[in-house]
């Protein structure tokens, strides 16, 4: 979990960076940086890949709606070690099977004990397609955790965590 929010984080970063670094280094002419500069036009940027982006569901800034949730700490949080051992299973359970459905993108918690305890990314359109999915969630329906849920938009790459995230664990959670 921990290595898919570094990976989100990451991404975003390379984001951010990208959006913002200059197109061009500084040993190249005025003509090349006026020339590489008039070339605003994606389909012509060597990196542009129409194709992946379609399959991505990128729109022409290689973004795309989701919907975010925060998972914030729930009133019925009382339960002996074994019982929140086993709920904690269910829930770990419940967001393995949303990521396999690929409804669920990212997931992972927050490494502070703050009321907000992690979050999850759900590629679905509609607020009320997201809620459903929590409502699936073991501990959403013990009150261990509740949702607060907000559409976002991000990368589109994102779509891909899940063909990368298994190259980079080691381990199972």
């Amino acid at each position: 979990m921990l290595q898919i929010t570094r990976t989100f984080l990451f991404l975003s970063f390379i984001g951010l960076f990208t959006a913002c670094s200059p197109t061009t280094d500084t040993s190249e002419t005025e003509t090349e940086v006026t020339a590489v500069a008039a070339n605003d036009d994606p389909a012509t940027d060597s990196a542009y890949d129409p194709e992946l982006a379609k399959e991505l569901g990128a729109d022409e800034y290689g973004m795309k709606k989701y919907v975010m949730a925060f998972l914030k700490r729930g009133p019925n949080r009382d339960r002996s070690p074994e019982e929140a051992q086993a709920l904690q299973k269910a829930h770990m359970d419940n967001i393995g099977r949303m990521a396999e459905a690929g409804q669920l993108i990212l997931a992972g918690p927050f490494m502070d004990d703050g009321d907000i305890r992690g979050i999850y990314i759900f590629d679905v359109e509609t607020i009320e397609e997201a809620q459903a999915l929590t409502e699936t969630d073991p501990a959403i329906q013990a009150g261990s955790l509740v949702m607060e849920l907000h559409p976002w938009y991000g990368s589109a790459a994102l779509m891909k965590l899940a063909d990368i995230y298994p190259k980079l664990s080691k381990e199972s959670i």
